[in-house]
């Protein structure tokens, strides 16, 4: 089934321990982690652990790692040293299931929509959301190259099968003692991986992994064309394996040292041509509008009914506040707003969505009345009611109808 977003697919894992009833969850995690954009990996702040469950799922990710992303959620619910800690835990932890040169990219904030329990790093927390916000929306501007790093992966892996069938092949007796020689060579694959990389000078990485090879399952099917699922090497006439081709070697080789360079410039070249393409929709609607993000909700219904407009009954206490931020012209401006804003405690994303439905003219500043309703509007959100994805026409402030 395709997906909604051709470009971008989510690996979000919740492990349980009925998942593996009927099914290989991992193996369904490898199938998934081989053709989406980017796999997110969610943490908990206050409840960090890394089950051996989660460990396999991670692991399923292997020769995926640039795709990976790490999200330490509800960051707000522990405080800057508290965090400091748990960050370096997780790192030390994901290290030992990740083996990736590269250190991971972990995001750190608290992505709902509630009220922030600590607001020591909000600034912190709004810097980690834009960044993996334009992270995921770049996600169709990269697209290309993946494919590109995507079939650079497998023509490797080709390549390195070949010379394992080959050498296979080869190491055969041509009469006797067959079934022997093949358990001693199955059983001596580590060996023989190290003898191949040193005779042809492949990297250790480019190698599939022994046990995949030893029990060829439905990946290798996948990617070697031709092995059954779930069916060892043991099952396999081994002279009946082909023998390596320089020719066709040669060829993967000259793509992969001088054709691939060719398409990396064609790719440079369209996208200096085409426009800039983003992931659009939903949350990532107007994520640069005013001095906050875009958030999500519905609801606020009251005063519907009413021929007076609803907030004017909380406006004076309203304006005494406005008057406080150094109104000019009648007006005050998107940084003195977000001064007196943030001090609701709720989330930018949140807020962003109050400033987007409270700036009716959208000029980026606030009249008495545009704050009297961004301040009404925190009162519904705190009150736990969602907040409308437009304004109602009862919220519309008089002046503005």
């Amino acid at each position: 089934m395709p997906s909604p977003w051709p470009h971008l697919a989510a690996v979000a894992v919740l492990m349980r321990s009925s998942l593996h009833a009927g099914y290989d969850f991992c193996q369904v995690l490898q199938w998934f982690a081989e053709r989406v954009d980017r796999i997110i990996l969610l943490f908990d702040a206050h409840k960090l652990d890394i089950s051996d469950e989660f460990s396999e799922a991670i692991k399923a990710f292997r020769g995926q790692d640039d795709k990976i992303r790490v999200v330490l959620n509800k960051a707000d619910q522990v405080d800057t040293q508290q965090l400091m800690r748990v960050y370096g835990a997780l790192m030390w932890s994901l290290g030992k299931v990740i083996n990736t040169p590269e250190v991971l990219r972990v995001y750190i904030g608290s992505f709902w929509a509630q009220p922030l329990q600590n607001t020591d790093n909000r600034r912190l927390f709004e810097a980690e959301a834009q960044d993996l916000f334009r992270d995921i929306q770049s996600l169709p501007q990269k697209a290309a190259v993946r494919k590109l790093n995507d079939l650079i992966k497998r023509a490797r892996l080709a390549k390195v099968h070949a010379y394992i069938i080959s050498h296979l092949k080869k190491e055969m007796p041509s009469m006797f003692g067959k079934e022997n020689k093949k358990r001693e060579l199955i059983s001596r694959l580590p060996e023989i991986y190290i003898q191949l990389q040193r005779e042809y000078q492949i990297s250790a990485g480019d190698f599939p992994e022994v046990k995949a090879m030893q029990v060829l399952e439905a990946h290798c099917s996948a990617s070697s064309g031709g092995w059954g699922e779930e069916e060892q090497l043991e099952n396999y006439d081994f002279t009946k394996f082909h023998s390596l081709k320089p020719k066709l070697i040669e060829a993967v080789d000259n793509m992969l040292s001088n054709k691939i360079s060719s398409l990396m410039n064609l790719i440079s070249l369209e996208e200096i041509s085409t426009p800039t393409q983003l992931v659009q929709g939903g949350a990532f609607d107007g994520t640069t509008e005013g001095p906050f993000n875009q958030g999500y909700g519905e609801g606020a219904k009251e005063g519907a009914d009413e021929e007076e407009w609803v907030v004017a009954k909380d406006k004076p206490v309203y304006d005494e506040l406005f008057y406080t931020l150094s109104p000019i012209n009648g007006k005050i401006s998107g940084v003195n707003a977000k001064k007196e804003m943030v001090t609701s405690k709720l989330p930018n994303s949140v807020l962003g969505k109050i400033w987007k439905l409270a700036d009716c003219d959208c000029d980026g500043m606030l009249d008495e009345e545009e704050f009297a309703l961004a301040k009404h509007l925190i009162k519904i959100k705190l009150d736990g009611y969602e907040l409308p994805n437009s304004l109602p026409p009862h919220l519309v402030p008089p002046s503005h109808r």
